[in-house]
């Protein structure tokens, strides 16, 4: 059994396929999420007794140029140094703000042990990449991903789903070692932290957004549906709180280099990751109720009039009985202009009347 179910869980095959990642989040709860949260919480590894620290120095050389395999990187030491330097924060997309104070903050005790397999506590493990607080104090775990405007696709199996199953895991980890956390955050950036359970955010580019969008168009609602039902449902269960959030920053990619590396362009803001009611999906029409069949009305005999042979250039009235030549007796049902209907047993056949001699 492994220590860490949604770390595991991020690696089911639905989970990663585009085309299943909406059903296998339909199968989940809050209630799963809420459990195996608690699983990440018993199973954390602890830096603090490995001798470690979270927060790292990132001294050294400082880049001064972009490395596309760093971008997710280089844009985290981006939005915190603009935090830093402009002492402000950033707005939220419906309440509150962020304050990024610190940028990858490593979480696993030591290098995994492939020989434990799934009892090692560090497999999977990995870090925040954001590490903040909310308006109120709330600690604020973000994840970050970024595209280029022009990209054409997203990481293999790298779907909404996974994404929160992974970051919710990472936070879990973060939360079992707050006190450590908020420790080196006091010692090293004079910063605390309420009480309350933390704020997730899942930032990435706006072209992130649109290309998950993109991957299931006719479902693209259904699948926001669920991802936003699953959020509602572990915050009511455990008080965390998730953010799908967009970065909008201005140019490609959005940020330059000096001798302090990374700097944004301008001031970034946080929009929401899709538009307000994407997730609204539309009942299904009901079906239209079938056309009634027509009933067939057979007009009997008139037994008052005698019985006619059939001639093309006679007149006939519904009721009437004709006798033909090669079809036998029959019962006129319908007349037109130039044509009568004329019932045969329990067939119907149209034959020529009126004709002009």
């Amino acid at each position: 059994m492994t220590l860490h179910p949604l770390l595991a869980l991020s690696q089911d095959r639905d989970v990663r396929h585009s085309s299943g990642f909406r059903r296998a989040a339909a199968d989940l709860s809050g209630d799963v999420l809420a459990a195996h949260w608690r699983d990440e919480l018993r199973a954390a590894p602890r830096r603090t007794e490995a001798g470690k620290r979270y927060l790292q120095p990132h001294g050294g050389r400082a880049p001064s140029e972009r490395q596309r395999s760093r971008d997710d990187d280089h844009l985290a030491a981006a939005l915190v140094r603009w935090c830093r330097e402009s002492g402000k924060a950033l707005a939220l997309p419906e309440e509150g703000a962020v304050e990024f104070f610190d940028w990858g903050v490593p979480l696993k005790a030591g290098a995994a042990d492939a020989s434990l397999g799934d009892a090692d506590p560090n497999r999977g493990v990995e870090r925040i990449d954001l590490l903040g607080a909310t308006a109120d104090e709330r600690p604020a775990f973000g994840f970050l991903k970024f595209l280029e405007p022009g990209a054409g696709r997203a990481g293999t199996g790298d779907t909404p789903l996974r994404y929160l199953l992974e970051s919710l895991a990472q936070s879990a980890v973060a939360e079992a070692n707050r006190a450590a956390l908020l420790g080196e955050l006091e010692a090293t950036h004079a910063r605390r932290w309420s009480d309350a359970p933390p704020a997730i955010l899942m930032l990435a580019s706006p072209r992130y957004w649109s290309l998950c969008r993109r991957r299931e168009a006719q479902k693209g609602a259904a699948w926001v549906h669920e991802i936003e039902r699953l959020a509602r449902e572990t915050e009511q269960q455990l008080g965390v709180s998730l953010y799908f959030i967009g970065v909008e920053l201005e140019g490609d990619p959005g940020w330059v280099y000096d001798e302090q590396g990374a700097l944004l362009s301008a001031a970034p803001r946080l929009a929401r990751a899709w538009e307000p009611g994407a997730g609204r999906v539309r009942p299904r029409p009901r079906p239209r109720p079938k056309a009634a069949e027509p009933v067939e009305v057979v007009v009997e005999a008139d037994l008052s009039r005698p019985v006619r042979s059939y001639g093309p250039h006679e007149s006939y009235h519904p009721g009437d009985r004709i006798e033909h030549p090669t079809l036998g007796l029959g019962i006129v049902q319908k007349c037109f202009p130039g044509k009568v209907e004329v019932r045969f047993g329990e067939a119907t056949s149209r034959l020529v009347a009126e004709r002009p001699l």
